[in-house]
């Protein structure tokens, strides 16, 4: 197998987030120039973006799982541990994250969001205890 293969949902992962990124922008925009306001704070701002888009809140959320998932790719790479199983599970993760800001950044149901947030972790924390039995044991 091409360990390369697993760059492609790592690089992905970046490619969302810059997404996510222009989406709350772009959201935040069309509200201050909707409203005519000039908000004070960031709840301020978060009120004037329309019911239920919360881009700002899956941004942050990027920056939280996601993180272990660059440095899982970036230890198997390193450590040469990459096989079909991992770049399965980080095509789920990826897979999964897309799903996830999807429906964050749009009608945001919240039983939606945390069931394929939970089956994107499942796939991450696969590989996450994959490379430290490898790392204790193999």
């Amino acid at each position: 197998m091409r360990d390369g293969l697993i760059l492609i949902p790592f690089a992905g992962m970046f490619v969302l987030t810059f997404v996510v990124w222009v989406h709350m922008f772009q959201v935040r925009i069309a509200g201050l120039r909707d409203s005519g306001e000039e908000p004070q704070t960031r709840a301020d701002l978060d009120r004037l973006v329309p019911r239920g888009v919360n881009s700002s809140s899956n941004f942050q959320n990027l920056f939280e799982l996601p993180v272990v998932f660059y440095a899982c790719v970036l230890a198997l790479l390193v450590t040469n541990q990459i096989d079909s199983l991992h770049v399965v599970c980080a095509f789920g993760f990826f897979g999964f994250r897309i799903a996830h800001s999807v429906i964050h950044c749009t009608y945001n149901r919240v039983m939606h969001r945390f069931s394929v947030y939970a089956i994107a972790s499942l796939f991450l924390w696969v590989m996450v205890f994959r490379l430290a039995f490898n790392a204790l044991f193999g």
